[in-house]
């Protein structure tokens, strides 16, 4: 175990006492709603495409290098540069190592992503996260403290793979035997997830003291170390020519980290410290950076459609173009009317 004598202890960091009660409680409710949450993602997982990822693992090999090559690397990084305390860049490198969690998995499904390669990729992440994450700490974390006897929390690790894996198979299942009512639980399961994690920024802002005393050079970090795992996964995965769809998907698994199983090392081998703060910090960021990406996709979206629509309105003729303007059609263009506007096309 590392030496943490030199390690401030107190508040700092950790949820006041008087709270300890509503922490534990929260975290029962978010454990099952987040259970039922990636359950839901699992709806949306066809067997065919994955085994088609499996086959051509192209796309999963360019995520995996992403996540564990470049992201390892940015922590270490960013940790010689912001010249932080060796307590705070092992937790920074942590947090690098982590594998995809399931926040990548809901931008994803917004950002019209490929669901499919994303749920697939966050589950190879996490069960090769296994090894690659001291693999991660004992290369990177060198520079700063001897490594003695380190004991990493294989059973904990494990804990966590299964309840990713395992909610997101049977919702596989659910999918391939019955897949209308699939869909109904993906879109009660996006809304529910959308929620969650509005709940667990709030309450992390709320009960986790820490957080307003935090270094500056640990709130910069949090801010733009997520949007360089973004940036970085989307240019790699465009350089290396792969559709937009699946540049989107490899850029959010790359950025958005499992910031739960990072809380897990952070509480094992820094107890009472103030590093804490770092994954509380990172994923507020990350999902802050995330919901900033959906709305300016959804915008730029909503506008295409607006654009392909009135364009199409332009080749009818003026009969039915006025009876579509009589009809009050033309100012709801996009959504749900884009596939009328693909009809309209198709008739002219």
């Amino acid at each position: 175990m590392w030496n943490l004598s030199n390690v401030e202890s107190g508040r700092n960091g950790s949820f006041s006492g008087e709270d300890c009660e509503v922490e534990q409680a929260l975290g029962i409710v978010l454990a099952v709603m987040m259970a039922l949450v990636v359950f839901s993602l699992g709806c949306s997982v066809e067997v065919v495409k994955v085994w088609m990822h499996v086959q051509r693992p192209w796309a999963i090999l360019l995520g995996l290098l992403c996540q564990f090559g470049f992201m390892p690397l940015i922590a270490y990084l960013l940790a010689l540069g912001f010249s932080v305390t060796p307590v705070q860049a092992i937790a920074i490198i942590i947090v690098g190592s982590c594998p995809g969690g399931s926040t990548s998995n809901f931008i994803t499904y917004w950002l019209d992503g490929d669901m499919d390669l994303s749920i697939t990729m966050t589950s190879i992440s996490t069960v090769l996260g296994l090894g690659t994450m001291p693999l991660c700490l004992y290369i990177y974390s060198y520079s700063w403290m001897q490594m003695g006897g380190v004991q990493i929390p294989y059973i904990n690790i494990g804990m966590a793979s299964i309840t990713l894996i395992v909610p997101v198979l049977f919702g596989v299942l659910i999918n391939y035997k019955w897949p209308k009512v699939a869909k109904i639980i993906l879109r009660i399961g996006s809304l529910v997830g959308g929620l969650v994690m509005l709940a667990v920024g709030v309450a992390s802002f709320t009960l986790c003291d820490g957080l307003w005393g935090s270094d500056i050079s640990i709130l910069v970090i949090s801010a733009i170390f997520p949007l360089i795992g973004y940036l970085a996964g989307f240019i790699i995965t465009a350089i290396a020519r792969q559709p937009w769809n699946r540049c989107r998907t490899i850029s959010m698994e790359t950025g958005a980290q499992n910031m739960q199983l990072c809380g897990v090392f952070l509480q094992l081998f820094f107890p009472s410290s103030d590093v804490f703060t770092l994954p509380v910090l990172y994923f507020c960021f990350q999902l802050l950076s995330g919901l900033l990406l959906v709305i300016g996709r959804t915008n730029n979206s909503a506008a295409q459609a607006v654009e392909d629509c009135r364009g199409a309105l332009g080749g009818l003729g003026s009969c039915s173009r006025n009876w579509l303007l009589v009809c009050g059609m033309e100012p709801q263009w996009g959504g749900r009317n884009q596939s009328l506007c693909g009809r309209l096309r198709g008739t002219n």
